[in-house]
């Protein structure tokens, strides 16, 4: 790598670092990013970001990863290898805490395993021991707070033991002589005992110092104070601080003692903040790489540079910072690919590109994630060199140009084809003509060395060299030559103009100036440059429309969703309205075959009475009318929403797919039985077309129906009160004489063949006690309503209904109800032995 010591600045690197040291908890990580460095091991890296990316994950996703307490103790444990030093009471309890903050990061990652989830950090903490002995040593030693336990030796506990009781007797003698003193008038009447040097004394005026004897200790700053020990205290105070110094030589030993014991273990304490510094370095890596939102994109052991949205880390976070945003960079260095050689305006984006490849491959041979697309290839390489900014030196005598051929040089002796090479304004600093002449040759001996790299350059005849040869391809930084001003995106495949003309136009310069300058250039180059900013004009265009395709297309996907979700709305609203119509039938039907069912049992039993008999058919014959009615209007509803949903459906444009072929066959395949015994209209011999209004059959069913629509394949058929798509091949035209004489057939089958094996059943099975109590009022009238009639229908002449007591609405509603019931003799409640109002006895008459 060329000029080591400048690489990092001129690619910002040290900004990287800086940034990343923010973000650790500790010494022990910033000393980990100060140890960064560019590897080109695959092997290395693949770990390094691995373990990144999946701390990431942590971050993200965790919460009770440890990230208290990352101390730094290495210095006292290593001044601890020398015998006879021990560790300091404030050293031991960092230790305790640091150490914890170890074992739970192991832990951690131990209970993982079974998941097999950050199998890289778990590789590193595999390696941690973990030595309970210590942590069972300290906390012998000392409490939560981190200070000495007075059990933490029996000497300990003795020496502090004789101190308190000194230290009360103290107390008690200096609360006597203090009063005394009050009372014989020698101190203040608010004076208290005060400490100096460690000893308890009791304030004196200073003209009062001789009248009380003992040792004075310190004056008042005035002189008008003396703090004095009173003699009758001082041997006490002495042997409290003869204690004192054996609890220090005590405490001593019991450190020393620790440090004794623990010396074995150094090194294996010293690998565990090894282990936690790795921690935190990881940490700070992956809490930066979401500030910049980097990830873990592809990996090959190759060169190569195949990356989409990639932007630089510091200028998203420049303008995340003001609510800018930053054009992402896709650009790609393959076999074919190997130079891009980017030209355009000044301040158009070609440097930022530069720096941008040059810190994201940099970044990434660190150890660190990249901010670009997921989907993004990074490859690696042996070296990176750079040629960016300038690097005159007075002091050995280089000018601008010199220092650029000695990097050129150094590029051409020591390039591989696996060196990445960045060069900024190449062929600078000297005449332009020869300067793009060295440029042009040395450009040569890059492809011809298979080097890989990103040029920028404003010279023409490297333009044109590049789009002639293989291994070398142009690129363009885009520029809006109606508002003058660069977009900052690079194209591939193109060379850029420099727009300098109109640059200088928007800054002011004279028109006749630049007509001159135009004149001295040759119409040959004004035109190529008019030709570039003619094919980046009309790439934009394009780009536009095609912007605008994709949008509409986006939109049009959207709109067919919605369509098709609204279309399976309308499948469904039609199912329930289909499901409810059957549901309303069927209790159509089950109140029509009770009613049926009773009458014909009035008649039997009433044979003799004509009167009686009389009166059921009347009774049935009004029934049958109000059935009728209410098949009409069912029919009438169920043909208003089918045409509702068609209407709603034709509106938009839609087709409807609903299908209820095998409904219809569930709903009357009781009826191919029946059908059996009937015998099968013939079928009408006409030109067998079937038309609307015309009255069918379907195959092997007996119930016919009307034609209500017909649409193409197949036909929307009513049957009674049911309506549904059936194949036009399924139906057989039948005549109105063929229809009546079917139902009549069905009718007679229902009332006579089944009738009398469902009485016998329903007496088998039946019970005259119901159950109502939690059902709703209008369900539990439904059913003892249909209770009622099964007790009549099997001769049954007692019923209880138990309904519960609460507050007594249900057992009111019910007994309303019943008074409407012709078949109902009487009613009353239970015995209060057996349930009281609880219950209630229906008499029924039969």
């Amino acid at each position: 790598m060329i000029y080591p010591e400048f690489f990092e600045d001129k690619i910002r690197f040290t900004k990287i670092r800086e940034l990343v040291k923010e973000q650790c908890l500790s010494s022990l990580g910033k000393e980990r990013v100060d140890e960064m460095r560019f590897v080109t091991l695959h092997d290395v890296i693949t770990r390094w970001v691995n373990q990144t990316n999946e701390f990431k994950k942590i971050c993200v996703e965790e919460t009770s990863f440890p990230t208290s307490y990352y101390i730094d103790v290495r210095g006292p444990l290593q001044r601890i290898r020398v015998e006879g030093l021990f560790l300091e009471e404030r050293e031991m309890f960092d230790l305790r805490r640091s150490l914890t903050s170890v074992k739970d990061i192991v832990r951690f990652f131990k209970n993982k395993e079974e998941s097999n989830t950050y199998p890289y950090l778990r590789d590193i903490a595999s390696k941690v021991m973990v030595y309970p002995y210590i942590f069972e040593r300290i906390d012998g030693i000392l409490n939560k707070f981190g200070k000495i336990k007075d059990n933490a030796s029996p000497e300990l506990a003795r020496i502090r033991n004789e101190i308190v009781k000194k230290q009360s007797s103290v107390s008690r003698r200096m609360a006597s002589i203090l009063s005394n003193a009050r009372k014989e008038g020698l101190v203040d009447a608010d004076a208290n005992v005060a400490i100096r040097d460690g000893r308890a004394v009791i304030p004196v005026p200073a003209g009062n110092k001789r009248k009380l004897n003992g040792i004075i200790h310190d004056e008042s700053s005035t002189g008008k104070t003396s703090f004095i020990e009173p003699t009758e205290i001082v041997e006490i105070n002495n042997e409290i601080r003869e204690l004192q110094y054996a609890e220090r030589r005590e405490v001593n030993r019991i450190l020393l003692a620790f440090s004794d014991s623990i010396r074995p273990y150094i090194d294996d304490l010293i690998f565990s903040y090894e282990f936690l510094g790795i921690m935190d370095f990881i940490r700070a890596k992956a809490k930066f790489a979401l500030k910049i939102n980097a990830c873990l994109p592809k990996m090959v052991n190759h060169p190569e540079v195949n990356w989409e949205e990639a932007t630089h880390p510091l200028l998203y976070l420049q303008n995340s910072a003001e609510g800018k945003e930053v054009v992402p960079l896709d650009i790609q260095l393959n076999k074919e690919q190997r130079i891009v050689l980017i030209s355009g305006p000044n301040a158009g984006g070609k440097s930022v590109c530069l720096q941008t490849v040059g810190l994201l491959q940099y970044m990434f041979q660190c150890g660190m994630l990249v901010p670009m697309d997921s989907r993004s290839t990074m490859g690696v390489y042996r070296h990176i060199f750079i040629d960016i900014g300038d690097q005159q030196s007075i002091e050995n005598d280089l000018s601008t140009y010199s220092s650029h051929l000695l990097n050129m040089k150094y590029f051409l002796k020591n390039g591989t084809p696996e060196t990445l090479i960045l060069i900024d304004e190449f062929g600078t600093g000297t005449e332009p003509a020869l300067g793009g002449a060295i440029a042009e040759s040395v450009l040569k001996e890059f492809n011809k060395q298979g080097l890989n790299g990103v040029i920028t350059t404003h010279y023409t005849n490297l333009k044109h060299y590049a789009s002639g040869v293989d291994g070398i391809e142009n690129g363009a930084m885009q520029f809006d030559t109606h508002q003058i001003k660069p977009l900052f995106k690079l194209i591939i495949g193109q060379p850029g103009s420099s727009f300098a003309f109109e640059i200088a136009r928007k800054i002011g310069l004279p028109e006749d100036l630049l007509d001159e300058a135009k004149k001295q250039i040759g119409e040959e180059h004004i035109n190529f440059d008019k030709h570039l900013r003619e094919i980046a004009r009309d790439k934009r265009y394009w780009e536009k429309k095609r912007d605008n395709i994709r949008r509409k297309d986006k939109q049009l996907e959207d709109v067919y969703e919605k369509y098709l979700e609204q279309l399976e709305n309308s499948k469904k609203e039609r199912n329930k309205i289909i499901e409810e119509a059957r549901k309303e039938a069927e209790e159509l039907m089950a109140s029509a075959n009770k009613k049926i069912e009773r009458t014909i049992r009035e008649i039997k039993e009433n044979q003799a009475e004509k009167e009686r008999t009389k009166q059921a058919r009347e009774s049935l014959n009004k029934f049958k009318d109000r059935l009728e009615k209410q098949d009409d209007k069912q029919k009438k509803k169920i043909e208003k929403e089918i045409e509702r949903i068609k209407n709603r459906q034709k509106k938009k444009g839609e087709k409807s797919l609903i299908q209820e072929e095998e409904f219809v066959e569930s709903e009357q395949k009781s009826g191919v039985e029946k059908s059996k015994t009937v015998s099968q209209p013939k079928v009408v011999k006409d030109d067998g077309i079937i038309r609307k209004g015309d009255k069918v059959r379907l195959e092997g069913q007996a119930l016919p129906g009307e034609v209500m629509e017909v649409n193409g394949k197949n036909a929307l058929v009513a049957f009674g009160h049911l309506m549904t798509n059936v194949k036009v091949s399924r139906l057989e035209k039948v005549s109105n004489k063929q229809v009546k004489q079917a139902l009549r057939s069905l009718n007679q089958l229902s009332l006579g063949a089944t009738l009398a094996e469902k009485v016998r059943t329903k007496k088998l099975v039946f019970k005259p006690d119901i159950d109502v109590r939690g059902q709703r009022t209008d369900e539990a009238i439904h059913n003892v309503t249909t209770h009622i009639d099964d007790a009549v229908m099997c001769e049954v002449e007692t019923v209880k209904i138990l309904h519960g007591k609460g507050n007594g609405i249900l057992r009111q509603m019910l007994r309303e109800m019943l008074n409407t019931m012709p078949h109902v003799k009487s009613f009353r409640d239970e015995h209060i032995q057996h349930g009281g109002s609880g219950i209630t006895i229906v008499e029924i008459d039969i």
